[in-house]
C-alpha cells in the first residue's frame, strides 16, 4: 500500500527547495537569458551562472537530492526525489542549481549502481559535486539507434590494452564542455557501455544542432567516434551486458524527467491562474468564464493524475520492482499532459501569454521536445499495448483427468 502521509524532511525540504526557486533561481531567469550570445540564443545556463547558482544551493543544503550522502548529496529515495525534484523544476534553473538536471542525474544514478569503486572516484565523484559534466552516448543517426536500440551501429573492436570505439552519434544532449561521456558501442557478444574522456583521440562533435529546447548546457551534440581508443578499465560494468545496464538507468531517469517538466507545467498553470484571477472581460474577471474555468479544471485534473503517476512508480522503484511499465505509462502521460497545460495556460493568458513578458512561450519550447525524448510518446503506447496484451493472452485450458 502506497502510504501518501508527507515525511517531516522531506516536507521540509520541499518548502525549502520552493523558497530557493521563489527567492533565487527563478530572479536569475532575466541572467540567463541576457548572458547567452543574443537573447534567447545559445545553449545552456551560462558555466559562472550554473556555479552561482550550484553554490546558492550548497549553501542552502539542497544541492543533489538524488546523490548518495557518502557522495555529499541528500540521499532520498525515489518519492523523495519526486517532491522534491518538481519544486526545483517549477523554474527551468531549479534542476541545474540543484544538480539533479539531465542528463548528468541518469548518468550519476547509473555510475553509482555500476561503476567499479576506482570508476566512481573518478568519474561520479566529481560530476556528483557539480564539478564535471557529463553525456549518455547511444541515440544515432538514421539508420541507426534511436527509439529502437537494437539498431545499434556504432562498433568496439577488441585491440591491445583496450578497444576502439567507431560510429556516428546524434543529438547527444550535453556532450560539448563535458568532462567524459558513457559511450553504447556494439561488441561481439552485445552491446557495451565505456566511459570515454572528453579528451580522447578520434573522439570529435561535429556540430551542436540547433533545437527549440536551449537550457541543457552544451546542448545536443551531433558526435563522431573515429578509431577512439579507450583502455579495458574504460568499461563500464560487464562486455556485452549494455542494454541489461540501460536499464538500470531508464526507468528512474524517465521518472526525475516527469518530475522535473511536471514542476514546469504547474509553473505555467499558476501563471494562467493569476492572469484569470485579474484579467477583466466581457463584464467580469476572466475566470469567471466557463470556457476558462473548463480549462483550469482540465490542468489541474492534469497536474493530479501525473503527480500520482509519478508516486506511484517511484513508489515500485523503491521497493525494489524494475518500474519498466509504469515509468513507460508516466513518460507517455506526463509528457503528454506537460504540453496541454502549458498550452492552455497560454490560450489564457492570450497575446500577453506568447510575449516576452511572461516565461509561457520559453516553457512551451522547452518542454515541447519531452515528448519525443526518453522514447516518444507512440513508442511508449506501443510497448504498454504489448505487454498488456500479453499478460491478458489466454491461458491453455487444463488437460481433463
Amino acid at each position: 500500500m502506497i502510504d501518501f502521509t508527507p515525511d517531516p524532511r522531506i516536507e521540509d525540504l520541499r518548502e525549502r527547495t520552493e523558497s530557493f526557486v521563489r527567492d533565487v533561481a527563478i530572479p536569475a531567469e532575466a541572467r540567463d537569458l541576457s548572458e547567452r550570445p543574443a537573447p534567447g540564443a545559445g545553449h545552456g545556463v551560462d558555466p559562472a551562472l550554473r556555479a552561482e547558482l550550484q553554490q546558492a544551493a550548497r549553501d542552502a543544503g539542497l544541492f543533489a537530492p538524488t546523490v548518495p550522502e557518502e557522495l555529499g548529496g541528500l540521499g532520498l529515495d525515489v518519492r523523495g526525489q519526486a517532491v522534491v525534484l518538481e519544486a526545483a523544476g517549477y523554474s527551468l534553473l531549479g534542476p541545474h542549481a540543484l544538480n539533479c538536471a539531465a542528463p548528468d542525474e541518469g548518468n550519476m544514478h547509473l555510475l553509482h549502481v555500476v561503476a567499479t569503486p576506482e570508476q566512481s572516484e573518478r568519474f561520479l565523484r566529481p560530476l556528483a559535486a557539480g564539478e564535471t559534466r557529463s553525456y549518455f552516448a547511444m541515440t544515432e543517426p538514421a539508420p541507426g539507434a534511436g527509439s529502437d536500440p537494437s539498431m545499434l551501429r556504432t562498433t568496439a573492436a577488441k585491440v591491445d590494452g583496450g578497444w576502439s570505439i567507431s560510429g556516428d552519434k546524434w543529438f547527444i544532449t550535453g556532450a560539448e564542455g563535458a568532462a567524459f561521456g558513457i559511450c553504447m558501442a556494439r561488441t561481439p557478444t552485445g552491446a557495451t557501455m565505456f566511459l570515454v574522456d572528453a579528451d580522447t583521440p578520434g573522439v570529435r562533435i561535429d556540430r551542436v544542432v540547433h533545437a527549440i529546447d536551449t537550457i541543457t548546457p552544451g546542448g545536443h551534440a551531433e558526435m563522431t567516434f573515429d578509431d577512439a581508443f579507450v583502455p579495458d578499465d574504460a568499461v563500464l560494468g560487464a562486455v556485452g551486458e549494455g542494454f541489461r545496464y540501460a536499464q538500470v538507468r531508464l526507468a528512474p531517469a524517465r521518472l526525475t524527467h516527469c518530475m522535473r517538466w511536471l514542476g514546469v507545467a504547474r509553473r505555467a498553470h499558476d501563471i494562467a491562474l493569476d492572469r484569470a484571477a485579474e484579467r477583466e472581460a466581457f463584464g467580469g474577471k476572466l475566470g469567471s468564464l466557463g470556457m476558462v474555468q473548463e480549462r483550469i479544471a482540465q490542468s489541474v485534473i492534469d497536474i493530479e493524475t501525473s503527480r500520482l503517476l509519478i508516486q506511484k512508480c517511484a513508489w515500485i522503484l523503491d521497493e525494489g520492482g524494475s518500474g519498466k511499465h509504469e515509468s513507460s505509462i508516466a513518460k507517455a502521460y506526463v509528457g503528454e499532459a506537460a504540453a496541454r497545460i502549458i498550452d492552455r495556460s497560454l490560450q489564457i493568458c492570450g497575446s500577453l501569454g506568447v510575449s516576452g513578458d511572461l516565461p509561457l512561450g520559453r516553457l512551451a519550447a522547452e518542454v515541447r521536445p519531452f515528448r519525443i525524448y526518453d522514447g516518444p510518446t507512440e513508442t511508449h503506447l506501443w510497448s504498454i499495448a504489448r505487454r498488456t496484451l500479453h499478460r491478458r493472452a489466454p491461458r491453455p485450458e487444463p488437460t481433463p483427468a
